[in-house]
């Protein structure tokens, strides 16, 4: 009885006993059914190739005149195989010849190119097996393609890339611009995360505000403001590397650094101001002017100061900077750094000093600078940013003399390129890079009612002004590309941040805030109770669900206790507990003469002497007791 099983479980194959109860299937014997499902495809394919082929057999019929008149060549397969010359380097096996033969010849061959012309335009040579998969998943419909013929939309693009390499003007995302409300007093920091989802601007009102591009409607509106360091101006706001605190720069001697959401997560120490060399205190002791975030390593960051120091400093230490740069003048003495920043590998450190030098060392060694030049820019001026281009070769100077300058560091004795006519009444101004490190852009400052500020575009390798973009009638501070939003923040002097963008150039940001439309306001629903919604109390605990706001408020006025409508006095005798102001019982005595007006306005010494004529006849207190 049990025979045609056992053979039946022999010719299945019944696996290895270990391996079965490794892999967890030991209890079945069973084979799983297999799907050839090369063969279903192919047979889904030539049932919808013998569909399309009726329906576009009878529109290539109408449309087989114009074309021939259009292209002035014959639309036969055979014909096209025949006078289309192969590209350089593209042979045909004979198989693929035999192939396409075959193929025109049989009724399943669809209307347009032939097989053979199909793989000759794919250039080589292939792996028939492959080709023919291809041109299973691509077929193509209509007539061939005129021999040199190309795709115009191809055609186009390459023109157009080729434009904008020629033209680097087409590459400044200014089509669109939008305004962000700071305040009214000049916006002196800007920072935006690795990423480009939120911003942040810190302005001379002390106040630093933060913007997220994904959470903001039209409306435009901060999602929170706060004064981190009291009654300071900001003068430098960064994300770090990691987009996840930011450091924070102000007039007082101390660095702040906060979180994504605006929590103090340090705050760097204060120095001792009465030890002479710098050295040997801790932190700064003067008004800090600039600071930046190492590009490498996300806890080390940099700052400078009045003191005449330029210092480094951990996230998890501050009780200790880690290490301090001196600068110093051609006569070996203090001088002030006014901005400063690192190298795009973390291994320099350069600064701009007042006596209108720039000096960089090596971020190891802190003693003797790297490179220097002595006259950089006129001194006894400002030296407002420096940053390097992103192929660290080049570094960029905006001076308060009013020139940009740009510097190969290898050769830093002259510049490569010098602009001047450039105001800057602001010590951060700044000037930075394009995403591509050909344009270099800076802001203008003009006084009140002087005209507008400017964004001046110059090309890096001649310095050639390519493009200017007027701003606002103020000057323009920051100006900040993201190299991944494709986006330019600036910040002016009468308290906006502008977001230039383009729709099709640029990245998120600005695009994702300026397509959502302001939320209606609610009115203010005071008299109304809160609701609670509890959805699985028991109906004798629920509360019934509102339906009306206005309803609601109606119902609430009409309800003494919810619109708290003040008590009326008491007419005649008490009731629920009050006092009435007049009856038998001695409390409402006590009330009703509560008020009663007490004051004599009499003459105090006519009252006295009304009883003399009496106690002059009638002597009773004084005149006897003498007498006796």
């Amino acid at each position: 009885f049990f025979s045609p099983l056992v053979a039946d479980a022999e010719m299945l194959g019944t696996p290895d006993p270990e391996l079965a109860s490794t892999m967890g299937f030991s209890g079945f014997g069973k084979k799983a059914r297999t799907f050839d499902l090369e063969a279903m495809f192919e047979q889904t394919r030539r049932t919808a190739v013998e569909r399309s082929r009726k329906v576009l057999e009878a529109r290539e019929r109408e449309k087989e005149d114009q074309i021939e008149k259009e292209f002035k060549i014959p639309y036969t397969a055979s014909s096209v195989s025949a006078s289309r010359p192969t590209r350089p380097g593209s042979t045909l096996t004979e198989r693929e010849a035999v192939c396409g033969e075959s193929e025109d010849n049989s009724n399943e061959a669809l209307s347009g190119p032939s097989m053979q012309f199909q793989s000759s335009s794919k250039g080589p040579a292939e792996d028939t097996d492959d080709d023919d998969d291809e041109d299973d998943d691509e077929e193509f419909i209509g007539p061939p393609l005129p021999p040199g013929f190309k795709d115009s939309d191809d055609d186009n693009d390459n023109d157009d890339t080729e434009e904008e390499d020629n033209n680097p003007v087409k590459k400044i995302p200014d089509s669109h611009e939008i305004t962000l409300q700071h305040g009214t007093k000049t916006v002196s920091a800007l920072g935006l995360d690795p990423s480009g989802a939120r911003l942040i601007t810190g302005g001379y009102d002390y106040d630093v505000k933060f913007w997220d591009f994904a959470g903001m409607d039209a409306s435009l509106q901060a999602f929170r403001s706060l004064q981190p360091c009291e009654c300071h101006q900001i003068k430098s706001l960064q994300y770090s590397s990691t987009g996840d605190v930011i450091l924070v720069v102000s007039g007082n001697s101390q660095a702040k650094v906060l979180d994504r959401d605006g929590f103090p997560v340090m705050e760097c120490i204060k120095g001792d101001q009465y030890i002479v060399d710098m050295t040997n205190t801790k932190g700064h002791t003067a008004m800090l002017n600039s600071g930046c975030w190492h590009p490498k390593i996300k806890e080390e960051f940099l700052t400078c100061s009045n003191d005449g120091t330029v210092r480094t400093w951990d996230v998890n230490n501050e009780k200790k900077h880690k290490s301090v740069f001196k600068p110093r003048s051609v006569q070996g003495k203090r001088v002030i750094p006014t901005t400063c920043t690192y190298s795009r590998d973390g291994k320099l450190i350069a600064a701009g000093c007042q006596d209108g030098s720039i000096q960089i060392w090596d971020r190891n060694m802190s003693v003797h600078t790297k490179f220097h030049c002595r006259q950089a820019h006129a001194s006894g001026t400002d030296t407002s940013c420096l940053t390097f281009s992103y192929d660290g070769t080049a570094l960029a100077s905006r001076g308060g003399d009013d020139t940009l300058k740009i510097w190969d560091i290898r050769q830093f004795k002259k510049p490569l390129n010098s602009a001047d006519g450039l105001p800057s009444f602001f010590p951060m101004t700044d000037c930075c890079f394009s995403p591509d490190d050909k344009i270099l852009v800076t802001g203008t400052s003009v006084k009140k009612g002087g005209g507008s500020g400017k964004l001046i575009f110059f090309y890096r390798e001649t310095f050639q002004k390519l493009y200017e973009i007027e701003v606002t009638d103020a000057s323009v501070v920051r100006c900040l590309w993201h190299p991944k939003l494709n986006q330019i923040m600036v910040g002016t002097g009468n308290g906006l941040a502008k977001v230039y963008y383009d729709p099709v150039k640029s990245q998120r940001g600005a695009k994702l805030c300026v397509v959502k439309t302001k939320r209606k306001e609610r009115q203010a629903e005071t008299l109304t109770q809160d609701y609670i919604i509890t959805p699985h109390a028991l109906p004798m605990f629920r509360e019934p669900r509102q339906r009306s706001t206005r309803k609601q408020l109606e119902k609430d006025r009409l309800d003494p206790m919810k619109s708290h409508k003040p008590e009326p006095p008491v007419a005649g005798a008490g009731r629920g507990g009050r006092v009435g102001t007049h009856g038998v019982t001695l409390s409402s005595y006590i009330v009703k003469n509560i008020a009663l007006d007490k004051t004599d306005d009499s003459n105090p010494r006519e009252a006295i002497l009304r009883h003399a004529k009496e106690a002059e006849e009638n002597p009773y207190w004084v005149a006897p007791a003498y007498a006796k």
